[in-house]
């Protein structure tokens, strides 16, 4: 199953945090060459590896029960990456919150884990284009009785409103006036569906990813999904929009991934790839990096 927390993936709040980590954590004296680009691709070529950090999570990356690593974000770079002159991956796990100081500290050559892009960190590393986005979406009892579609739906009416623990999906309901002692908590999504079932709450809120999954893996017939829609947070769409992360500077690398990247998606390989993993036409998107980072 599915979640979204925030360690792994909550908006600005969380991101602050990331730059005392780094702080904290990048011990080792980078040896790297980031003049006019960087030379980290010549030099995986040479070696032939790249190093993938991962965080362990289904279905972003993570490793399999065969000991592979895989997930939407390694296989994407299994295929990128081959086509760039660097035949073989290396995972590298380590937990979500570690990630920015060890591609910092070089302990991997990039971020692998499908990482939302926000401007707070878009100051500490850099990103390539996002490879998907996720909407978000409610488990809602069949028929949708109160017929929800949006946070604002949900303080219009009164619904009672359940997400999962530390989920984003809590400030974006915050943010559209629903009290936040009023919202049921649950530690997962199936939790959330069984809430929903048996009438202890309207709606459940999360991605649509983890909506559309739980509801398949169940197939409990009390419950439906609602359509995705974009959530907003201080007057602003709020897009979960994940990427591939690399060093500040090695903008040679990043610009030769994203190429390969467009072709991918322009191509509808990108789809092929990560629809096992759960991601479907919905999730793809032609943001950009540039536009995320802005403040």
């Amino acid at each position: 199953m599915i979640g979204r927390t925030v360690g792994r993936r909550s908006l600005l709040k969380g991101a602050a945090a990331f730059g005392a980590l780094g702080a904290a954590g990048c011990s080792r004296v980078s040896t790297a060459d980031v003049q006019g680009g960087g030379n980290l691709l010549e030099r995986m070529r040479a070696q032939k590896v790249v190093r993938l950090g991962i965080a362990g999570e289904i279905p972003f990356g993570y490793i399999s029960k065969k000991a592979e690593v895989t997930g939407e974000a390694p296989e994407i770079a299994k295929v990128i990456f081959k086509r760039l002159g660097v035949p073989n991956v290396q995972p590298v796990p380590t937990e979500f919150g570690s990630l920015i100081p060890g591609l910092n500290s070089q302990q991997f050559d990039v971020i692998s884990a499908g990482m939302f892009i926000n401007p707070d960190r878009c100051e500490q590393v850099l990103f390539a284009d996002p490879d998907y986005e996720v909407l978000d979406a409610f488990i809602v009892r069949k028929g949708n009785p109160k017929k929800l579609g949006t946070y604002a739906d949900v303080k219009k009416t009164g619904a009672k409103l359940a997400s999962g623990s530390a989920y984003a999906e809590i400030d974006y309901a915050v943010d559209a006036g629903i009290k936040r002692d009023a919202i049921q908590i649950y530690p997962d999504q199936l939790a959330g569906l069984l809430a929903v079932a048996q009438g202890r709450a309207d709606a459940f809120a999360g991605t649509s990813l983890t909506v559309r999954n739980v509801i398949e893996q169940t197939k409990n017939p009390e419950v439906e999904s609602t359509k995705p829609f974009l959530p907003e947070l201080d007057g602003k769409p709020a897009h979960g929009a994940g990427a591939f992360a690399f060093r500040k500077g090695e903008t040679k690398l990043r610009d030769a991934f994203n190429e390969e990247l467009h072709k991918m998606k322009e191509s509808g390989e990108l789809l092929r790839i990560v629809k096992p993993f759960g991601f479907t036409t919905t999730e793809m998107t032609d943001l950009t990096a540039g536009e995320l980072c802005k403040k």
